[in-house]
Formats: C-alpha cells, structure tokens, sequence
C-alpha cells in the first residue's frame, strides 16, 4: 500500500515534493515541540516571543500579524494569551489613541529561554541521527529560498 502511494506520487513536480516535505517536517516537529514546550506555550506563542528576543523592539498587534502573515485576530488571541501568562506587555500607542504597543517582558525572555531548554534532549536526539554538518550545510540554501519568499509575498 504504501508502495502504491509512493509511485502515485513520485511525479510530482520536484518544487511541490521540496514544499511538501517540508510542510511533513513543520506538523512533525510543531507536535513534538509542543509535547515539552513549558508555561503550556503553543508553538505560535513561542515564535512570538522568538521573534521579540531575536529582533527586540516593540510592535503593534497589526504589524505582528503582518510580519506572521496571519489575521489581526489570531494575533490579538495570541498576544492575549501571553499578556495573561506576564510574558508580554501591552500599552496604548502614545501616537494612536486607539492602537496598542507590544513588547516583550523578562518573564517571556526566561519563557523563551525555557522553552529552548526544554528542546535540547529532543535536538539532541536529532543531531545523534543527522550530524550538525548536514544542518549547517542546508541552511544556506533555506535561508535564500525564504529570502525570497518573503520579498514576493507582498507582490504576489
């Protein structure tokens, strides 16, 4: 059966087969991190925090939602849930009565720091199976495909 699967598959064109897998790869490890994800963080909440630490600053609910390509109200719920848990804060926009200013809180630098913590034994697990040097290898070229597609969401 799985055979018969495989050959009904095996011309695709090799792009979708690329996107494919990695799609397989994103709902795998979606649910394996979020097994050990401490503070009860779903992924979303953790790249919200991810992105405050790697690139600081503060941002409003709409340009958050714009930078995740998600609706102002999945974000809103997101930011919500964080603001709740003390990992993020919330403010009214000094310039716009009625907008909201985010930013990040020691307690979700700590939330983030646990959460990668919590991910070692199961990075560790991965690199005794793939050594680094085949990770390491295949980021550049993940790098420049995303590159790209984030220059042309906006066009396409």
């Amino acid at each position: 059966m799985a055979n018969e699967a495989r050959n009904k598959t095996q011309n695709d064109p090799l792009l979708f087969t690329f996107f494919n897998e990695i799609g397989i790869i994103e709902q795998l490890a979606t649910n394996r991190f979020e097994r050990v994800m401490p503070h009860d963080l779903r992924l979303p909440q953790f790249v919200v925090l991810n992105h405050f630490v790697r690139l600081g600053g503060e941002y409003s609910p709409l340009a958050l939602a714009r930078a995740f390509q998600v609706s102002k109200g999945t974000m809103t719920n997101t930011l919500q849930r964080l603001e709740h848990k003390g990992f993020v804060a919330v403010r009214p926009d000094p310039d716009d009565g009625r907008g909201k200013i985010v930013s990040i809180t020691e307690s979700g630098r700590s939330a983030r720091d646990d959460a990668i913590a919590a991910l070692a034994p199961l990075l560790a697990e991965l690199e005794c199976e793939f050594p680094a040097a085949q990770f390491a290898a295949a980021l550049p070229f993940l790098a420049r495909v995303r590159a790209w597609l984030d220059r042309a969401r906006d066009s396409g």
